[in-house]
């Protein structure tokens, strides 16, 4: 199993996603080498505003081997709690139950149909009756509290819909044929069993179910409050903040002192005002404006340089227990700053894609602890969210055409104009574990453009690097040289003894 996967989401953005057990530490670093055509830099595109509006994460309880059997083994003895633990069960199963469909969907997806579509449509049966086998369990344990049964109902509402949507879905990707046509059929009444059952039990008004975008935004919703109990509660402060103040105030006490010295100065060489002395004055009080903030930002950056600038901590948003905590780093980078096995990566790429380019580096330090966490869970699932659109503003719009003949043989004289758009191209630098006793560091390339990423490939073999070796051979020399030197002492006391 990988330990973290980089894919694309939506139509600019990308997510890295991966796990940490409990009381594990982890640190993931990401380089971007932007061109520098792009014209994004820290004047530009500041780090702050990049990390307010294009960094998001989702944090949550996860489980290994999250797959729908092994849901159904585990739901019966999840709702045989206590009557206080109801909405948290219910709503960590459900969550779990939907990670578990898009895993299993996403594999029935994959499966390979250049042989045919059988395989594709025994799996599509397998998941469904999975999905069915575990929805009856489900609604086999309807609360007689009031209060519950509306918990209940807002899950199973948006269940049910998900699953018709996610069969809908594995159906829609694939080719119809004709050998298959009764088992597409069965699955297609499946769907419409779910849809009636919810009608049935008055889910959903007629006047929702009759617009697609009032249907969606309500079962958006559901998810919200279903993952509300699931999703970690995720409070970020910014580091820093007296500092930034004692900075200012030491850059204009400074600053002021450089003034008042060039004050007394002019006064002593013009004993009277005049219009010359009011001339000079207003000149440094212009050139303390203009350098005042300039240099403020650049006192600011060597003191906080190489530090984290913000700060996250991780709760359970049911029990209110800490779970983890995290220090993020962003800064831009110069190229010298970038670790060996990333320079090593970027070194692959062909030589008309070796442009010189500006680094934003992003770091973050996970650190999660041994206790609070809900029974039956014991790691931690990460997805952080990078959104590409802030950088898709900089970039040129397609302009131009290419001309060539049409129909070389035919009619040479007919030429055919084809219109075409300006791409980009970026590369990020994966490192997992730098600093640890084994180094992964994974390329990726990004073909982009300002509609949308065109695509996205992994470009660089894995880098690991065990440096558990040279940990046990230089603790084994240092213990060798320790033992040399007191052998040594101890001849030199007998000899002089």
């Amino acid at each position: 199993m990988r330990k973290f996967i980089v894919k694309q989401q939506e139509k600019l953005a990308i997510k890295l996603t991966h796990q940490i057990k409990r009381g594990q530490s982890r640190r993931i670093d990401l380089y971007f080498s932007l061109p520098k055509e792009m014209g994004i830099n820290k004047n530009t595109l500041s780090e702050t505003e990049y990390f307010n509006a294009a960094i998001k994460g989702r944090r949550a309880y996860f489980t290994e081997g999250l797959h729908l059997p092994l849901l159904h083994t585990r739901f019966a003895s999840r709702m045989k709690r206590s009557p206080e633990e109801y909405k948290s069960n219910l709503n960590l199963f459900a969550y779990q139950y939907i990670v578990a469909l898009d895993t299993d969907t996403q594999e029935t997806l994959n499966i390979d149909d250049s042989e045919g579509l059988r395989d594709f449509y025994h799996a599509a049966i397998d998941v469904t009756e999975q999905c069915l086998t575990i929805l009856k369990k489900h609604r086999a344990h309807i609360p007689n509290d009031t209060k519950l049964l509306a918990i209940f109902e807002n899950v199973d509402n948006y269940l049910s819909w998900y699953t018709e949507q996610s069969i809908l879905r594995m159906l829609a990707k694939k080719p119809r044929h004709s050998e298959f046509s009764e088992t597409r059929l069965a699955l297609l009444t499946i769907c419409e069993e779910e849809n009636n059952y919810r009608k049935s039990k008055a889910y959903n008004t007629s006047a929702t179910l009759s617009d697609p975008n009032r249907i969606s935004n309500k079962m958006r919703l559901l998810r919200r409050l279903i993952e509300y109990g699931v999703i970690f509660k995720s409070d970020t402060h910014e580091l820093g903040k007296i500092t930034r103040k004692i900075v200012t105030g030491v850059a204009t006490a400074l600053i002021m002192s450089v003034v008042l010295i060039l004050i007394i100065k002019t006064q002593g060489a013009f004993s009277k005002l005049s219009s010359l002395m009011i001339f000079i004055l207003a000149i440094i009080y212009g050139v303390r404006e203009v350098f005042k903030d300039d240099f403020k930002n650049m006192l600011w950056r060597w003191i906080r340089k190489g530090k984290p600038k913000w700060s996250r901590v991780l709760t359970d948003s049911t029990s209110q227990n800490e779970l983890a905590t995290q220090k993020v780093w962003l800064d831009y980078i110069k190229a010298k700053k970038l670790p060996e096995q990333a320079v090593e990566l970027l070194a692959q790429r062909h030589t008309q894609n070796k442009q010189s380019a500006e680094f934003l580096h992003y770091r973050i330090e996970t650190k999660v602890n041994k206790q609070g966490f809900q029974a039956g869970y014991d790691s931690v699932e990460e997805t952080i969210l990078f959104s590409l659109r802030p950088f898709a503003r900089y970039l040129e719009r397609g302009t131009g055409k290419v001309y060539e003949q049409n129909d070389p043989e035919s009619n040479r004289e007919k030429i055919q104009s084809i219109s075409i758009e300006r791409r980009y191209q970026i590369n990020i630098v994966v490192a997992f574990d730098q600093g640890q006793y084994v180094e992964e560091f994974e390329r990726y390339k990004i073909t982009l453009n300002r509609s949308g990423i065109i695509d996205i490939e992994k470009s660089g073999e894995v880098v690991k690097k065990d440096k558990s070796k040279y940990d046990r051979y230089s603790k084994l020399k240092s213990l060798l040289h320790f033992k040399k030197t007191k052998k040594t002492n101890h001849n030199e006391k007998n000899s002089n003894k």
